[in-house]
């Protein structure tokens, strides 16, 4: 089954425009199926998971683009980065746009590698796994912001996510694989892909020979997803050095596998909390690595809030960068304890959102709000993402909002 991505629109635009294009992401997201279903006839293809192309690509480069004329994409470009300096020499005879596309399963080496290769030539785009949208058939999908006006003239087109599917979305996750084949796949899959992962990317690229401590960290990781880094609790649980987890954070985080949500200061130079929150992008792997076996133990589980938060959290961010925007995302925590789950900075204003696993939301779930104002920041509209079956004004700017509103609003 071929699911439409949200994504092909900025990639065919981006194209047009720049000579090349890299295409990044995690394992397993669909990054060359997408570029595949997007390319002419025109386009030549090779993959660099190929030994003996593999061989060319590092050997001789310069004969490796003789044989594969442009339009060329090029699969896991990671494995010959010495094809860079070649690809820019070719598109600095023309700087005719559109003629490499690239892709990246990671990220350790290839970014600094295409920054200094590619400078200036190269656009960047991160794909994810399939979000709501695109999974219900919706192509064309806005970066999600809880704007009344918006919310309230482009409704979703599909029906409530009722507590029962939801957390069977959230514990299947969003893999295209599992995604098209069902959750009889699930255990296989990320069995799979956690081992691949291990041996492939965290061994061969980043240079982690500690395997079995490395997935260790993994479980402890997905356990604190959506809490705030503790080093001194990871390093302890992990058994590993904190200056060990601040690198093997970053090894996840640049990856694809985690985001690290920072905490919000008008002021640059001061945060009220330097310290990040965690979450996983994937909520299936995060489930498997967590060892909750299936959707209903985790719904009634101890990281049932948690888990909810993280999938709301990842939805947002790929509505985002799937549409090709970075996200101003953070979190509000102050030395008062009052905390906000998130914020969404957008033209010039703050839009603040709670996340709760309730369909009886109240006021007092956005009791620290009024924090904001020392900001003396334009506030625009907020509310609680929950399990209310439709949206539900709270106040003349905050709303109770319907999980599936997050990604289910089509471009006008």
């Amino acid at each position: 089954m071929q699911i439409k991505r949200t994504l092909s629109d900025c990639i065919l635009d981006t194209s047009q425009h720049f000579p090349v294009l890299l295409l990044t992401g995690a394992r397993q997201v669909g990054k060359t199926t997408l570029l595949q279903s997007l390319q002419d006839k025109k386009r030549h293809y090779v993959s660099l998971d190929d030994p003996i192309d593999r061989a060319m690509a590092r050997n001789d480069p310069a004969g490796f683009l003789q044989r594969y004329p442009t339009p060329l994409l090029i699969d896991e470009i990671q494995y010959a980065p010495e094809l860079l300096p070649y690809i820019k020499m070719a598109v600095d005879k023309t700087r005719l746009p559109g003629q490499f596309w690239l892709t990246g399963s990671q990220q350790f080496h290839l970014m600094k590698n295409v920054s200094e290769s590619l400078a200036g030539r190269v656009a960047i785009l991160d794909l994810y796994g399939i979000s709501l949208a695109e999974e219900a058939g919706l192509q064309s999908v806005q970066p999600f912001l809880p704007d009344h006006k918006l919310l309230a003239l482009d409704a979703p087109l599909t029906k409530p996510l009722l507590l029962p599917e939801l957390y069977e979305k959230i514990w299947r996750g969003s893999f295209p694989f599992v995604v098209t084949h069902g959750t009889g796949v699930w255990e296989r899959f990320y069995s799979s892909y956690v081992a691949t992962y291990l041996q492939r990317d965290v061994r061969d690229f980043a240079h982690i020979t500690q395997e079995d401590v490395f997935l260790k960290f993994l479980q402890v990781i997905a356990v604190r997803t959506g809490q705030l880094v503790n080093y001194a609790e990871i390093a302890r649980d992990t058994g590993v050095s904190g200056i060990t987890v601040k690198s093997w954070l970053t090894v996840l985080r640049v990856s694809g596998l985690i985001e690290l949500l920072q905490p919000y200061h008008n002021n640059l130079t001061k945060r009220l909390v330097k310290t990040p929150k965690i979450y996983f992008m994937d909520t299936g792997l995060c489930s498997f690595l967590a060892g909750w076996d299936n959707a209903k133990v985790l719904e009634r589980g101890a990281m049932s809030g948690a888990i909810l938060e993280t999938f709301v959290v990842s939805e947002i961010i790929k509505t985002y960068r799937h549409n090709g925007i970075e996200p101003k995302c953070y979190f509000y925590r102050d030395r008062d304890q009052r905390e906000i789950d998130l914020l969404i900075e957008r033209d010039g204003k703050l839009y603040p959102l709670e996340i709760k696993k309730t369909a009886s939301p109240n006021l007092s779930d956005v009791r620290h709000f009024n924090a904001l104002e020392s900001l003396r920041q334009t506030l625009g509209d907020g509310g609680i993402i929950c399990c209310v079956e439709a949206l539900k004004p709270l106040t003349r700017t905050l709303s109770a909002i319907p999980i599936h509103y997050i990604s289910l609003l089509e471009m006008n």
